[in-house]
């Protein structure tokens, strides 16, 4: 990854793609159920590989047009997920989740024939995170995902057409908020009667750390059952990663005022 952060040119601009969501759901598109014998109920799934890469080609070519550049780099999830050392049920429930037909040929495909970025540890968001708070070159990052809200950057995002210029006190506030709702499909429940509603409002001033912690000690939680959860929230800056080490640099909430 450190040859990919040397290569982001200020003079140009590089988009970062979510490629595990992209990905998918070009696969997912593609699949097709046909019935051989209806009598015998009889049905097969079917992926058109080749209709998909063209398909892919075509989205990847409007990114570029939307933003008038010609670089990019597409995210991967690497393996052996930084998080479950601490939350073994991180993401749990997604193993059972099955992947579109074709996807670990599509991916090969990908990486043989674009610029991409795979990491050990590493989910994609945690790539784009790192490069786009690299503070080198200029980057913006296309997902839908939420959690991307996370990160002081700009994003845009396919689904509805909106670029949003996301700066560092409101990263640090939907971080906070992410920590507090938590996300139960990722597999980390949050602060217990805490929704979407309540933390947005206990979080409209400036975003402080002390505010998630009396919320989990209302609850009779300890300030390491915040920080769990919080650390799954995490998306990764930067500053959050030790490239000599290749490992990740858990975040503290003294590290509030620094990254």
């Amino acid at each position: 990854m450190q040859s990919l952060i040397s290569s982001l040119e200020q003079n140009q601009t590089t988009l970062l793609i979510d490629a595990d969501l992209y990905v998918y759901r070009t696969l997912a598109a593609s699949e097709e159920e046909i019935c051989w014998d209806e009598q015998r109920d009889l049905w097969s799934l079917n992926s058109d590989l080749k209709q998909a890469k063209e398909n892919f080609k075509l989205q990847l070519e409007a990114f570029c047009e939307t933003f008038k550049t010609a670089s990019f780099i597409l995210c991967f999830t690497g393996l052996n997920n930084f998080r479950k050392t601490f939350h073994p049920e991180y993401k749990i429930a997604r193993q059972k989740t099955r992947k579109p037909i074709g996807y670990s040929s599509f991916v090969n495909w990908c990486q043989d024939h674009y610029s991409f970025a795979q990491v050990d540890t590493l989910e994609a968001d945690d790539v784009m995170g790192i490069l786009a708070t690299c503070s080198k070159g200029k980057t913006i990052i296309i997902s839908d995902d939420k959690d991307m809200k996370t990160i002081p950057c700009t994003l845009y995002r396919p689904s509805t057409g909106e670029t949003l210029k996301i700066n560092r006190q409101e990263a640090d506030r939907n971080f906070y908020k992410q920590s507090l709702i938590g996300d139960p499909t990722d597999g980390y429940k949050g602060c217990p009667k805490v929704g979407e509603v309540t933390a947005t409002k206990l979080l409209a001033g400036r975003p402080d750390w002390s505010v998630v912690e009396h919320q989990y000690s209302k609850q009779g939680l300890s300030k390491q059952d915040a920080l769990t959860q919080a650390r799954c929230a995490r998306i990764l800056r930067y500053s959050d990663y030790d490239f000599k080490k290749k490992q990740v640099i858990l975040w503290e909430p003294n590290h509030a005022r620094n990254n």
